[in-house]
């Protein structure tokens, strides 16, 4: 039997392959799409039993070669650009191509746990799991969206787990591969590395400069929440997965700075004086931006929570120090 992880040389999915190992399985069927080969190098630490590229994947599972063969699907296969204006494309790869894996599951009363996104609130100021808070901003956060009206419709008759995850700002290890699309976490320590400072965006939404608010999660977090549900199968909905916190990109950076500067032996400086050594500073908001952003987001963790899911979650001070440790060993 095996375990399939979509999306399995991505940031996420990675991380959750490299989990099962740690939990001792390697019977791992890897999917995903390496017309971007770098990925690869996310997996080159992992056991799996079978490399699949999406396409081969679905035509193996619309053949019937694993009925019966599935103990648990982890769908974290998708174009994960807000930016990416194709919309054929997005909804193809992003819903499609969920609807199928979905409907397989079902049909073998496999455990399906997926990737959903805090994207499908908008603007909106408040995260909770319920359609009238729902209005994405772009094409991204409406495959999300609509994926997730397609799950609700099934509920009453679904014949195995449905875990969807609303995943909220997620940084961590093995997401270098992600170019712009990778954490605020990542890019600071990249800036701060090579040219001793980094750069935010000005204020924008009433916020001041880099007082934006928005739920950083470590992703060691976000794979032990998709591993609890593994392990509680009697447990389906669609769930947030965040903190539960805000903090501002100041704080991210803040702590990434810190956490170099502590490495190098050096003392801990506050926001303060890190803008007047001119360590933080800021660069005008992005046109393109403006009308799809989210200046603010905070996860209802109260579905999670009466899930029974109650470890406590890092905060950006933490997590993002430790991530940075982890970067570090990695030059």
């Amino acid at each position: 039997m095996y375990h399939v992880v979509t999306g399995a040389a991505g940031f996420i999915g990675a991380n959750i392959v490299k989990a099962l190992n740690r939990r001792g399985h390697s019977n791992i069927i890897a999917v995903d799409n390496l017309s971007r080969a770098d990925k690869f190098k996310n997996l080159v630490d992992c056991e799996i039993a079978d490399y699949l590229d999406k396409r081969e994947f679905l035509e193996r599972v619309s053949e019937g070669v694993f009925h019966g063969a599935v103990d648990a699907v982890f769908h974290e296969g998708a174009c994960s650009d807000t930016m990416e204006t194709d919309g054929r494309y997005m909804m193809d790869n992003n819903f499609r191509y969920s609807v199928a894996l979905l409907n397989f599951c079902q049909e073998q009363e496999a455990p399906f746990l997926y990737a959903s996104s805090a994207s499908v609130y908008g603007a909106g100021s408040t995260f909770k799991e319920s359609r009238e808070f729902e209005a994405p901003l772009n094409v991204y956060g409406y495959s999300k969206f609509l994926f997730d009206q397609y799950v609700r419709r099934k509920w009453q008759h679904k014949t195995a787990q449905i875990a969807g995850f609303r995943y909220f700002n997620v940084y961590g290890p093995r997401e270098q591969h992600k170019g712009r699309m990778a954490s605020v976490a990542f890019h600071f320590f990249n800036q701060y590395t090579a040219e001793g400072k980094v750069r935010l965006f000005e204020g924008c939404d009433g916020y001041g400069n880099g007082e934006q608010l928005r739920d950083f999660v470590s992703v060691e977090d976000a794979v032990k929440v998709n591993l609890y549900f593994l392990d509680h199968p009697e447990h389906s909905g669609i769930f947030n997965l965040g903190t539960g916190f805000a903090q501002t990109f100041n704080d991210v950076a803040v702590a990434a700075v810190n956490a170099c500067r502590a490495a190098n032996g050096e003392e801990s400086l506050s926001l303060a004086q890190l803008q007047e050594r001119g360590i933080i500073s800021y660069v005008a908001f992005p046109a393109a931006l403006k009308g799809k952003y989210q200046s603010f987001t905070q996860a209802d963790v109260g579905a999670l929570r009466a899930a029974g899911y109650q470890e406590p979650f890092l905060n950006v001070q933490d997590g993002v120090g430790r991530y940075v440790g982890h970067l570090l060993k990695q030059r």
